[in-house]
């Protein structure tokens, strides 16, 4: 048997601390591995027996998890629940499930191990993904009762999207198949046909038992007819390789190290290949070429720093770079585009919506980024690409993205450092998807902007206003467009130049291959606000009456303008008003059922936060609420 030396615990500072020692530690090899398949295959057990069976689990741990393996509520009987060992939330002992990812350390004579045990519930893949992308390969833990099941192989899709090449395929629970071999072979075969189109390099099959301890460090006395490694066994020599040293440079800018006036530097981690004094480098977007005068650290200078080595970088001429940029050698460098297309894979419970904003983070270059268009959804029970419009929680993608300015990148397989994503939630702050960048979009260098003689000032001058955005917004029903209308003639007779952009008849031109839909909705807002924005550069006074129920997509709209220019006017009617009103026959239609996803009935609307005009129709006529609009455009010297 091997013998294991516990030297770590769950994922905290300490923990970190003591990972980076022994990365430190060059003498051995380290393999960075996670466990992963559905609930309840037992990839806590197969870790904790990885440590049980050392005997070198500290005495007061053991007697520990003892007690706590007698719990009432215990399915374990008299055997000790070594998940135990690595499950270390209450809610995790209590549910017996895995819900964050937890992190282990050990070593044996041949090597060290960072072992990451993710969740198998579907409503924590992003943890499962997120251990998944600090990992070089993966353990794919199946329960031998159940074989193949969709989520075993949604972590196998997102295992080959992260790069991971290598796994092993551990077919748990053997002993409660009488270790029989004609059902694992099955499974193996199941697995194996399902998972040739990910092109991983090599699978491992292993018949275990992670409870009795069959083939887990020790050959299993139940399975003759086995004849491979034990799973500690692979571990222990399975080859991977994921040093980028010879990869072209990169090197993120992370911040401008200047702490008093003699010394200025820029700080980061090399994110791949090598570079050294003399080196000369390209700093990106600028483009600018400079010398490394020097390579800083605490400990002192170097002669030079490969892929993982935290320095700062001086410069021999004097030059700008601040964070967000990436430095790189001239002979290979990275792509520099403002449209990409990416495998995305959608974390939150709201789903992805086409031409909505998030924040995307790249790096440590960060930007505004609308998901164009979604290419096709991944089944992963098949590999089938399927059509769809949105993403759901869960779910894989490829996509088009479109960011507000030009991001730095590679391709993912060539550098998952400077080829991977995250999305925001411009609200909420939370991360809702991870991305594999494919390729950058040729026609985002191919289209370049027009310069145009005549400026937007210059032909709002010619009109003596000021151009800017009326967005008025509300339930159906609640006076947007009659308050609109009595506006336009008040400005019209006062000589105003203006337009006014309708919700029902943009539908039956511009729009009117839409529908109502979440996905439709959002993209009827993009293209309404693009056409707004191109009146304003005009020079009109732009009047946009459109439910707009989403606020992501009113910032949105207000973005595309400038300071000052957008106006958000909120015709504040109650839904029962509304109702009463219910001018088309609309709501009657709803209510029976006729018309789905229809505003304040059955699809939410999300009434602004703090717009410019909040106007009350029901004391007030249309045309009073109209004069006050106009008051308030006189108070901004827009006309």
């Amino acid at each position: 048997m091997a013998r294991l030396s516990v030297v770590g615990g769950t994922n905290d500072g300490a923990s970190d601390r003591l990972a980076a020692r022994l990365v430190a530690e060059e003498d051995r090899g380290l393999l960075r591995f996670l466990t992963c398949g559905s609930v309840d295959d037992g990839k806590s057990t197969l870790i904790g027996r990885l440590l049980y069976d050392s005997q070198l689990v500290f005495e007061d741990q053991l007697k520990a998890v003892h007690r706590e393996s007698k719990r009432p509520n215990s399915t374990m009987g008299a055997e000790i629940d070594l998940s135990l060992l690595v499950d270390g939330l209450q809610a995790e002992r209590e549910q017996g499930i895995t819900i964050d990812v937890a992190y282990r350390y050990f070593s044996t004579p041949q090597r060290k191990f960072i072992v990451a045990d993710t969740p198998g519930h579907v409503q924590y893949t992003r943890n499962m993904a997120t251990g998944a992308s600090n990992c070089d390969f993966g353990v794919l833990l199946i329960d031998a009762r159940q074989g193949v099941l969709t989520q075993t192989r949604r972590h196998a899709c997102i295992l080959s999207l992260l790069g991971i090449k290598k796994v092993a395929l551990a077919v748990n629970k053997m002993d409660l198949i009488d270790f029989d071999q004609e059902q694992f072979q099955a499974i193996v075969d199941d697995f194996t046909a399902f998972a040739e189109p990910l092109g991983f390099e090599s699978i491992e099959a292993i018949p275990v038992s992670a409870l009795k301890g069959d083939n887990v460090t020790a050959p299993s006395a139940h399975m003759h007819w086995y004849h491979g490694p034990t799973l500690l066994g692979h571990l222990e020599t399975v080859e991977v390789s994921r040093s980028r040293d010879k990869d072209p440079f990169r090197f993120p800018v992370q911040w401008v190290n200047r702490p008093h006036l003699d010394f200025r530097g820029v700080s980061g981690t090399v994110a791949g290949g090598r570079i050294a004094p003399g080196d000369e480098v390209v700093i990106h977007p600028s483009g600018k070429r400079v010398h490394v005068a020097r390579i800083v650290t605490a400990d002192g200078d170097l002669d030079a720093a490969q892929e993982g080595d935290a320095v700062t970088l001086t410069f021999a001429e004097e030059v700008d770079a601040s964070r967000g940029d990436v430095i790189t050698t001239p002979d290979s460098e990275p792509s520099v585009a403002d449209q990409l297309a990416a495998r995305i894979i959608w974390f939150d419970e709201e789903a992805m919506l086409p031409g909505r904003n998030y924040t995307i983070r790249c790096g440590t270059q960060s930007a505004t980024a609308t998901v164009s268009s979604l290419k096709y959804k991944l089944n992963v029970d098949n590999l089938d690409h399927v059509a769809g419009k949105t993403l759901e929680m869960n779910e894989v993608g490829l996509c088009n993205l479109s960011m507000t300015k030009p991001l730095v990148f590679d391709p993912y397989g060539d550098n998952p450092e400077t080829g991977s994503f995250i999305l925001i939630d411009r609200f909420t702050n939370a991360t809702v998807a991870a991305g594999m960048v494919e390729f950058g979009l040729r026609r985002a260098t191919n289209v370049k902007w027009q310069e145009l003689s005549v400026d937007k000032s210059s032909r709002a001058g010619l009109k003596g206003q000021k151009p800017c955005v009326l967005w008025f917004t509300g339930l159906s029903g609640s006076g947007k467009s009659t308050i609109a209308n009595a506006l336009e003639k008040r400005l019209h007779s006062l000589g105003r130049h203006t337009y006014m952009l309708d919700g029902d008849n943009i539908r039956h031109g511009l729009n009117k291959d839409l529908g109502f839909t979440d996905a439709d909705r959002v993209e009827n807002i993009r293209r309404v606000a693009e056409a707004a924005r191109l009146f304003v550069d005009a020079g009109l006074i732009v009047m946009v009456s459109f439910i707009s129920p989403f606020r992501s997509e009113r910032r949105m709209a207000r973005d595309m303008v400038g300071e000052g220019e957008f106006i958000e006017i909120y015709v504040d009617t109650p839904l029962e008003v509304c109702e009463a009103r219910d001018p088309k026959g609309l709501y009657r239609k709803a209510r029976a059922g006729l018309i789905k996803n229809f505003t304040g009935i059955d699809s939410s609307y999300e009434r602004p936060e703090s717009p410019e005009l909040d106007l009350n129709t029901s004391e007030l006529t249309p045309e009073v609420l109209a004069e006050r609009v106009l008051v308030e455009l006189r108070r901004r010297d827009v006309v």
